[in-house]
C-alpha cells in the first residue's frame, strides 16, 4: 500500500463555505480520483483513516468533502426537505465538481451518501463508476426501527457530545436532519426507483448482512435496476458501517470492482 499525502481545502458555493480534504499517493498511478460522500451523521473526519488508506491502495487520488450543515462546512439553519437528496445531486454537487476541478470521477457513498451517489450518476455522463457502502434504497421498517432507537440512545448527553466532536455546535441540526426527515410520514414514499434505471456506468453495492438500518433488499434493489452492469458484494457478519469494521475486505473489493471495469 502506497503512503499518501493530505490538505484541506475550503471553497465558497452558494449557501456558505465547503470544507474537504484530497489524499494523494506517492505512486499515483490511476487519473480518475474517488469522492467520498458521507452518511446522515458523517463528516470527513468521521471517515477517520479509511480515506488515506483507500488512496494508497488503489493509487489515486481520494477525496471527501462535508456538505452544508456538517462537519467544518458552514451551519444550515432550516432543515433538509423530503427531497434532500436530490438536491444534494442536483444543486451542491454541480459546485464541488467545480471546485474540485473533477472532469472524471467516481462515487463512493456510504448509507444516504451511497443514494446521493446514484442520485448523481443517474443525470451525468462524467461518472465512471459508483460503489455504494451500506445504502439505503427506499424506507424500509428495519430502517424506521434503526433510526427510533438510536432517537432513543441519543437522549444520552454522553452520545451527544459524541456527535459535538464532529460537528461542534451543529451537533442538534445533524440529529434532527437525520431523524426528523427520515421518521416523516412525507418521507415514508422515498425511493431510488425514479433514478436508479438511469445509471448507466458500472455500479458496485456493498452491504453487510447485519446491517442495522437496511436489509439485503437494499442492495438488490440497486444491483438489479441499475441501468448499466451492476454487482454486489455482501459481507458476511458485518454490520452499517464496513469501511471501518472491515475496511481491507472494502478495499479489495473496491479495487477489484474499478479494475475489472478499466477505469483508469
Amino acid at each position: 500500500m502506497s503512503s499518501t499525502r493530505s490538505k484541506e481545502l475550503f471553497f465558497t458555493i452558494p449557501g456558505g463555505t465547503i470544507h474537504a480534504k484530497q489524499w494523494s499517493p506517492e505512486d499515483l498511478r490511476y487519473n480518475v480520483p474517488v469522492v467520498l460522500l458521507h452518511d446522515s451523521l458523517g463528516s470527513v473526519g468521521l471517515w477517520r483513516d479509511f480515506p488515506g488508506k483507500l488512496s494508497g491502495r488503489l493509487r489515486r487520488t481520494v477525496f471527501a468533502y462535508d456538505r452544508l450543515g456538517f462537519g467544518k462546512s458552514s451551519a444550515r439553519d432550516a432543515l433538509p426537505g423530503e427531497a434532500f437528496v436530490w438536491e444534494e445531486a442536483d444543486i451542491y454537487f454541480p459546485y464541488i465538481r467545480e471546485a474540485l476541478s473533477l472532469d472524471r470521477y467516481v462515487l463512493f457513498g456510504h448509507s444516504v451518501g451511497g443514494a446521493m451517489s446514484i442520485a448523481i450518476a443517474a443525470n451525468r455522463t462524467d461518472c465512471s463508476a459508483v460503489i455504494t457502502e451500506a445504502a439505503q434504497a427506499f424506507v424500509e421498517d428495519v430502517t424506521v426501527s434503526g433510526i427510533q432507537k438510536a432517537k432513543k440512545a441519543f437522549k444520552d448527553p454522553e452520545q451527544i457530545k459524541r456527535i459535538e466532536k464532529w460537528h461542534g455546535t451543529k451537533a442538534q441540526w445533524v440529529l434532527r436532519a437525520w431523524m426528523d426527515v427520515w421518521l416523516s410520514p412525507e418521507f415514508a414514499s422515498w425511493s431510488l426507483e425514479q433514478r436508479i434505471g438511469k445509471v448507466r456506468c458500472p455500479l458496485l453495492a456493498i452491504h453487510g448482512d447485519r446491517d442495522e438500518f437496511g436489509s439485503l433488499a437494499f442492495p438488490e434493489f440497486i444491483s438489479k435496476k441499475a441501468g448499466g452492469k451492476s454487482e454486489m458484494a455482501i459481507l458476511e457478519n458485518c454490520g452499517h458501517v464496513p469501511h471501518r469494521g472491515r475496511p481491507q475486505e472494502v478495499m479489495d473489493h473496491v479495487a477489484s470492482f474499478l479494475d475489472r471495469h478499466g477505469i483508469d
